[in-house]
């Protein structure tokens, strides 16, 4: 049974596996794909989750997998809704169990369903014909209001329509009215927090914002007083939590701004739904808010999975704060949370304390795009910050400003900037250069708060072939790394014709893999069991890590260097034990240089016996793996 750390029940294999049949891939990803036939029973179209020309988004429906070649991103139905709806795995699920009508259930100790079959389905569509309700009465008489809020910050008609603004009527039973003719229920309306117990409408005389995923699905809907005898006291209400809608899970303006994340790397958090729509009417159309709720780790999480896709090492993700304390305390939240960031953070800070919208209202669109372009590394901001609570005319308060500043410089990933940094801070305290290097040194030694453990771990070396970005998991194989081709090759054989193997996989083991990610996908062909008409979809089931799906799916439309055969296979498992021989033989004669054969003789035998016997199995090895005789 598959969950998820912190969602309670289980999802019954029989109903996962029955979600897993009817939902054929081509059909759920046809709904947000252009797809044309590409040859090889395979169907072709342009990545949903990048910006491209030329189609490289590849779907295999008889394998039930899906890969882009120019993103690396990939997997099986399930995994497709989770990137396109940026969902956990058993949202996923309960999202295609509705769609294709199976009745879930859990597992949770006390049993029962936690939420009807289909409910998710009619709340989207609830939601849906909401939108579009509230859309058309914005151009009602009673709207006035409301079109003077959007005219006098900025917004004509065009832009209000290319959010998707509307109007909450006044009389409070309208919409309740208008979704009960298409034969919804109140428990429904309730449900998707449309409407309060007792039949009126959740929003009423309000401005209104769809707030919808990046597959363009409403999820629920901010709403801001304009009245004031408005009888709710928020400034802001925004949609209860529902089936479909969890605000620490969703960002305002993410429909619009999720090809160009991708595309730009770059993602801009700002504040306010109308700070959004400032940011893209004058160019920053990579611009996204939260709603109701601060910015948080799940809402870096799906940042970093978008930017992840294409050029995580460079990407940006820009913060627009006040020059406040205000804004001070809010850089240093996310600056505590920042290891959930695989990209670069930085701030964006306006020192007048306007905001987006307001400095477009006083200063033009330019200077929207000029905020954004003086954007600061988020560790030199928040340094400054820290060492502005100190006295530098006092030594003792040097000291103290160079203490408190010096783990956040340790911090810095990017250890080309370390040096910068550290004579950087030097000039801001008026301190030598080598003491503020000992410092920085000390505080890297030192044990770190548990929230910036991730970043305090020393940089790996870079390898010859280096990785792709990782997603957020397991690191992203280069395909095109030539040290690791045999690796690859045997594991696409593996998974798209596992009848030329004998039982045991030909005796291939898991530490004949040297790179993490192959070697857990191995271990997932072992554990999945006998292949069967499903292959290689148990593969997938079995190792949840979202690199292990994209590779697989990558593996199983990568075509064959030649047909497969029991001989083909025996040939690509002896090329990959040799290389497991080699690294032993390797570091056998290492251990044999370092013994004395004199002062332990009987060791060194045992040694070279050995040695001799993966020579015998070399040569062995050699003969199979370069095939038949011509």
């Amino acid at each position: 049974m598959r969950t998820l750390p912190g969602v309670p029940g289980l999802i019954n294999e029989e109903d996962l596996a029955t979600v897993r049949e009817r939902s054929r891939i081509e059909d759920v990803v046809g709904s947000y794909v252009t797809l044309r036939p590409g040859g090889g029973g395979a169907l072709v179209g342009l990545c949903p989750f990048h910006d491209e020309k030329t189609p490289s988004f590849r779907v295999t429906p008889a394998r039930g997998f899906y890969y882009c070649f120019g993103c690396n991103v990939g997997g099986d139905v399930i995994g497709f809704v989770q990137a396109i709806n940026n969902c956990n795995f058993v949202e996923a699920v309960e999202f295609l169990a509705d769609r294709v009508g199976v009745q879930l259930r859990y597992t949770d100790g006390g049993g029962g369903v936690r939420v009807e079959p289909g409910l998710r389905s009619r709340i989207l569509e609830a939601n849906r014909l909401a939108a579009e309700f509230f859309a058309d009465q914005l151009t009602s008489p009673d709207a006035v209001a409301g079109r003077q809020f959007l005219s006098e910050r900025g917004f004509d008609r065009d832009a209000a329509e290319h959010f998707g603004v509307g109007f909450a009527p006044m009389g409070g039973r309208e919409l309740a009215k208008h979704l009960r003719a298409h034969k919804f229920t109140d428990d429904e309306l309730v449900k998707a927090s449309l409407i309060r117990d007792g039949g009126w409408d959740y929003f009423q005389a309000r401005l209104i914002w769809p707030i919808r995923d990046a597959g363009r699905s409403v999820l629920g809907f901010g709403a801001r007083r304009l009245f004031d005898d408005d009888r709710m006291p928020a400034k802001y209400i925004n949609t209860r939590e529902t089936p479909v809608y969890k605000k620490s899970h969703v960002l305002y303006g993410l429909d619009l701004a999720r090809q160009n994340i991708a595309k730009k790397n770059q993602a801009v958090i700002v504040e306010g739904y109308t700070d959004v729509m400032a940011a893209h009417v004058a160019g920053v159309d990579t611009a996204v808010a939260s709603c109701g709720t601060a910015f948080g780790d799940d809402h870096a999480r799906l940042l970093s999975r978008l930017i992840g896709s294409t050029d995580a090492l460079n990407g940006e993700v820009i913060f627009t704060f006040d020059g406040d304390a205000a804004g001070q305390a809010a850089a240093l939240k996310v600056f505590s949370g920042d290891q959930h960031f695989i990209s670069q953070t930085y701030v964006a800070i306006e020192p007048t304390g306007l905001d987006p919208c307001d400095l477009r209202i006083q200063h033009g669109d330019a200077a929207v795009r000029e905020l954004v372009g003086r954007r600061e590394p988020l560790y030199r901001y928040v340094m400054a910050s820290t060492i502005a609570g100190f006295d530098l005319d006092r030594v003792d308060g040097r000291l103290g400003a160079l203490r408190a500043a010096a783990p956040l410089v340790s911090s810095v990933r990017d250890s080309s900037l370390v040096n910068g940094y550290i004579h950087e801070l030097a000039k801001m305290l008026g301190a030598e250069v080598d003491e503020v290097r000992r410092e920085v040194a000390r505080a890297g030694r030192r044990r770190l708060p548990a929230a910036h453990q991730e970043r305090h771990q020393p940089p790996a070396p870079e390898p010859a072939h280096p990785d792709e970005p990782s997603l957020l998991g397991l690191p992203m194989p280069n395909p095109r790394d030539r040290g690791l081709e045999v690796e690859r090759g045997t594991l696409r054989l593996m998974l798209r014709a596992p009848e030329v193997f004998a039982s045991g996989w030909n005796e291939v083991g898991a530490d004949d893999f040297t790179h993490p990610t192959y070697r857990a996908i191995f271990t997932a062909i072992a554990d999945a069991g006998v292949p069967g008409g499903d292959w290689p979809q148990p593969v997938v089931a079995t190792e949840a890590d979202p690199t292990v799906s994209a590779v697989v799916a990558a593996l199983t439309t990568e075509p064959l260097l030649r047909p497969a055969s029991p001989g083909y296979a025996a040939e690509y498992v002896a090329k990959l034990r040799l290389l497991s021989v080699a690294r032993t033989i390797a570091e056998l004669k290492s251990k044999l240089q370092r013994t004395n054969p004199v002062d332990d003789q009987p060791r060194y035998n045992r040694m070279f016996a050995t040695l001799l016997e993966l020579e015998r199995q070399r040569r062995e090895l050699n003969e199979i793996a370069a095939g038949p005789a011509s």
